[in-house]
Parts: C-alpha cells; structure tokens; sequence
C-alpha cells in the first residue's frame, strides 16, 4: 500500500479561469476527444472542458459500447470508417487501454427486404472499402451457435451482413483515457460547472454563463447529447433535433458463451457479452420526447422478449440492471458537426443512436471545424444548412435499431 501513495494524479484538478481561447461544453466522450485532438493536432491557445456532472457520466456511461461503420450513405460510411481506424489504433495513441475488441457484428435479416437491404448495404460497404460480408443463415448459424436459425423460430434467419472489423470498447475507459490525454496537453477540465446562459454580442459568442460564475471564450464548441436543444435556445438558435429515452439492460454475469455482437431492426434488440460476463442488451428508442435516464417496463419487457425468441437458451437468465439515457435524433438520422450563425459558435449534436460507436472521428473532425472555423472533409454534409438545401443523408436503415 506505501508504493500506491506517491502515485500521480491521472489528470490535473483544475478550476475555472476568467478567459479561454476556446471551450468545449460537454465532458462526455465526444466533447473529450474533441479538447485533445483541438489540444493535439491545432494551436488554439487555452481549452477547458466545461461539464454540469462529472465527465463522462452522461451518454457516455449509459450505452451499451458498440463499435461498428457500415453505414449505407457515403458520407456517413466515410465518416464512421474514419472513427474506425482511429479506434483500432486509439489506446496506443492515448497510452489508456480502452478495451476495444473487434469481435465483429452481425446485422439479421429476417425476410426478404432485409435481406435485399443487407446485400445493398454490403455493396455499397465494399465499394467504399469498409469490410462487409453477407452470410446466409448457414454461415450465421455456423459463426454464432447460441443463435436459433431454425424454421421454427419466430423472427426466422435469413442471413446477416457481417463487419469482422466491428465491436465494442469500454465506455469508462475511453472517456478516461481521453480525459487523462487532455489533461495532459494542458486541457483544463472542470466538473460541477452547468451552463446557465450565453452571452452574445453583435453576432459573436462573447462568453458563457455558468453556475461558477462567467467565462469568457473566443470560440464555444457544444457537445452536449440530448440537451442540446436547450443550449441551442440561449443562442437563440432552434435546431431539428428530438430527444428521446434509450434504454437498455445487463443480466448477471455468467461464463462467456458469446464472443460477438449480433443486432436486429425488425425485433428491435441487439446484444453482446461484455468481459466480465453480463450479456449486454440494447433497445429502440422511445416513441416519446423526454430527458427520462431510467427504464420503462413496456420497453424492456418488449426487447427481452425479442432476445428470448433469438437465443431461447437464455430464458432463464436474470436481468441484473436497467437504464436510460437521452439520445438526441434528427430527421435523417444522421449527426449536426457545424458552424451556427453565431459567429465562434459551433455543435457538435444528432447523433441518434450512434454517437458512442462515432466517438474518436467525431472529436477529430468536430476540433478541425472549430480550429479552421471551416468543415473537415468528412463532415462538409453534415452541416446545419442541409435541412435548408434538402441534402439530406438519410441513414434510418443503417441506424434503425438503438445501438
């Protein structure tokens, strides 16, 4: 015990100054990676990380980990790829581990359209690059025993598309990791500090609100989930974004019997195993608009089902935990990186369902928009203006279930 006192701190304590070049509001996963790469790749002068909890105790502690980039669009595909290959090199480059496993995922299809989905998704897939695969109910069967692929099953199996590349990390470890990384690079992140109002002058963001007193910022990235249209109202601004519940559930620990992620639009419900033995289950989100981060009955009763039809060996299996998230969602199902018409002003937001499994290329595109106040490549089609010129990248199929 006497070698673990003199231990460094992971990451400084800090406080809030008067004045910073550039602040992000939002300590989850994407407003971190966001701060170390502005930190790493741009000089910006002095960041803080502004969060209203603790960091990494919103979105980022209740989802269910997935990592996976076949989308169908291009713009979208290209985007989560390049989230991709930052994870599979991302505890090196953070020196953290952050638990990534490629264990590969598996989307079903249930009936002929899903199967004609599947095969359109999986070209499109390979032609950008992105590994993909479709596998008939044999291959499926083959690769996952637990899975019922016979006749008698409720929600028959067909096929899957198939992302060996695909996975899961560990929420905690990825926000720490990125967290520590930050610090590191002089990234001041503060804790307890919610903002309370903007101050805007002349068309320019001036400085934040805070219930630490005020700050002010030249530039102001928000990272902020499902609360995002409520930040967006102190600018005055209205985005087309709806917050939703998401939930989902762990059962108790058991031995590994499940070494990969299979997922399902048409019964709503996806699950992996996570390392210490809780099968990890997602739902759809909820039909109505609310901030709820606990479990609705209905829902979880619906999703158990579900999975009970898919692996009947399970049936038995004790849920240990429920919750809920807040997830905020837009009219393509595809996520807002843009400048706003408050001049320094810029959010990061409408990830949907998708914004763990997007969190490291977020953060890398999101600090290269704030730094040039100009678009990365990879985020030119997720601008606010979309919704005005009807350039819409509607994901919906790719992102159907919450995940």
């Amino acid at each position: 015990m006497k070698q673990n006192q003199q231990w460094p701190q992971a990451r400084r304590m800090a406080t809030l100054q008067s004045q910073y070049d550039v602040i992000i509001v939002g300590g989850g996963g994407h407003g971190l990676a966001t701060a170390y790469y502005l930190a790493k790749n741009h000089n910006v002068g002095k960041i803080a990380v502004l969060e209203k909890g603790y960091l990494g105790g919103g979105n980022t502690a209740r989802n269910t980990t997935l990592v996976r980039s076949n989308y169908l669009w291009e713009d979208a595909a290209n985007l989560y790829e390049h989230s991709m290959k930052l994870w599979e090199g991302l505890s090196e480059d953070l020196n953290f581990n952050t638990f990534f496993s490629q264990r590969g995922v598996f989307n079903l299809g249930h009936n002929l359209q899903d199967m004609r989905d599947i095969e359109r998704r999986v070209n499109a897939n390979n032609l950008l690059g992105i590994d993909a695969h479709v596998l008939t109910a044999q291959e499926v069967q083959d690769k996952i025993p637990l899975l019922d692929c016979s006749r008698r099953s409720r929600y028959p199996v067909l096929g899957a598309s198939w992302q060996p590349r695909g996975g899961i990390a560990h929420h905690d470890a990825v926000a720490r990791g990125f967290a520590r990384a930050a610090s590191h690079l002089g990234v001041d992140l503060i804790e307890g500090c919610e903002v309370i109002g903007m101050d805007i002058s002349e068309g320019r963001i001036q400085g934040l609100q805070t219930t630490q007193g005020f700050v002010r910022a030249n530039q102001v990235g928000v990272v902020a989930a499902g609360h995002t249209s409520v930040l967006a109202g102190m600018a005055g601004l209205r985005f087309p974004i709806e917050s939703h519940p998401l939930q989902a559930f762990v059962s108790e620990s058991m031995q590994k019997v499940f070494d990969t992620v299979v997922m399902s639009n048409a019964v709503h419900g996806y699950m992996s195993q996570s390392d210490k033995g809780e099968f990890v289950i997602g739902a759809g989100i909820d039909g109505y608009l609310g901030y709820g981060q606990r479990g609705s009955p209905h829902v979880i009763e619906h999703t158990a089902a579900a999975i009970i039809e898919l692996f009947p060996t399970l049936s038995r299996v004790r849920m240990n935990r429920q919750w809920g998230g807040i997830v905020d969602t837009t009219p393509d199902a595809c996520p807002i990186i843009s400048k706003t018409p408050v001049k320094g002003l810029y959010f990061n937001c409408g990830w949907g369902t998708g914004g763990f499994k997007a969190t490291p290329g977020s953060g890398h595109v999101f600090a290269h928009t704030i730094a040039n106040d100009n678009p990365h490549p990879l985020n030119r089609g997720f601008t606010l203006d979309r919704f005005y010129s009807g350039r819409l990248i509607d994901e919906h199929g790719a992102a159907g279930v919450a995940h």
